[in-house]
């Protein structure tokens, strides 16, 4: 095993988990909540899920961020001399993180605050601009991937 594997894997499975769990909440969850759940009770679902999921995905950034500076310096002596996907993918995971702090700082505590307060159709806006941005990030997560494993943009 090379000094290169571990941190390669704890990137690999720090990214599943992040862009993995937007791709159930998205397309799996929601739907399903939509189908199953009146309103106040899908949005009390939603505060309950990002509550435990943003927990996680702070401790993916963290994998993340520490995983990749680590494989910069051990594979290619840092960013200059990194090929345009690695440089591509860092741009992508700025993105990304920018986007979930919006969500996590701004929109999170609005919807929480909806929902104790009982105020239903605040609560439905709030959760439609969370989900657009989740989307987006989903987006832009798959993009990364896709950087990532195919090195297109060498």
């Amino acid at each position: 095993m090379s000094a290169f594997s571990l941190p390669y894997s704890l990137h690999v499975l720090a990214a599943l988990v992040w862009v993995g769990g937007m791709f159930f909440a998205w397309l799996i969850l929601r739907p399903a909540a939509v189908a199953a759940l009146q309103g106040p009770d899908r949005l009390r679902l939603w505060v309950e899920v990002f509550q435990r999921f943003f927990v996680w995905v702070w401790v993916a950034i963290a994998v993340l961020a520490i995983s990749g500076i680590g494989m910069l310096h051990l594979r290619f002596a840092g960013l200059d001399a990194a090929p345009r996907y690695v440089q591509v993918m860092i741009g992508g995971a700025i993105a990304m993180i920018a986007l979930f702090i919006r969500v996590q700082s701004l929109l999170l505590p609005e919807l929480r605050k909806a929902v104790q307060a009982q105020d239903w159709p605040t609560g439905a806006v709030v959760l439609g601009k969370i989900r657009r941005l989740v989307g987006i990030n989903l987006l832009l997560g798959i993009a990364v991937v896709l950087v990532a494993t195919t090195r297109l943009l060498v």
